[in-house]
């Protein structure tokens, strides 16, 4: 059963009640990170991305102890997620052809756009594209583009969850940016 109370309290907050027992706490917790971490595991593993997610969350359970009180719980979630979505992906060898499932209205850069049934077409061929080419990227840029954009961590959490120092996030975004840049250049032209 859901309980109320625990709404207004922060991530650390439930954190602390989870490691002391409180189960409701910890699935608080989840709920409130549910959607960004299915967004993050889609960009990864695909159709693999539920299982990865749930998986991720039960060893978030089981590792709860190691998180580092005071720091974020987004991130460290986050990584944990990648981690598992990476493994999932490897494990399946769906390198070419992965299946990214992004539910409209999840991602915060693939809104829908209100106005006439066309806009809303060229807007979902647009995100069909989108999604294609990123899809299509290696994996590390596949990775810091779901970070930074579709789950919307900062640099500093971003890093966090690659376990890396920001200043490599950031060069990573940038080649991965430009990359992407070029495959949807190179889709229009074709």
């Amino acid at each position: 059963m859901y309980n109320s109370r625990l709404i207004m309290l922060s991530d650390n907050d439930l954190v602390e009640l989870a490691r002391l027992g409180d189960s409701d706490a910890f699935c608080s917790l989840l709920e409130r990170h549910r959607l960004v971490a299915l967004r993050v595991g889609y960009t990864i593993a695909g159709g693999d991305a539920e299982d990865a997610v749930q998986e991720a969350m039960v060893k978030a359970f089981r590792h709860l102890d190691r998180f580092r009180s005071g720091s974020p719980f987004r991130p460290w979630l986050l990584a944990i997620v990648a981690n598992e979505a990476r493994n999932r992906r490897r494990s399946h060898a769906r390198h070419a052809t992965l299946a990214l499932r992004v539910r409209e209205g999840n991602a915060p850069m693939l809104a829908a756009v209100s106005g006439s049934a066309e806009d809303a077409a060229i807007e979902r061929d647009q995100q069909s594209h989108l999604l294609a080419a990123v899809t299509a990227l290696p994996d590390r840029d596949r990775e810091v583009i779901a970070l930074r954009y579709f789950a919307g961590l900062n640099e500093a959490e971003t890093a966090t969850a690659l376990e890396c120092p920001t200043g490599t996030v950031k060069s990573r975004l940038s080649r991965a940016l430009d990359r992407l840049r070029v495959a949807l250049t190179e889709d229009v032209r074709s």
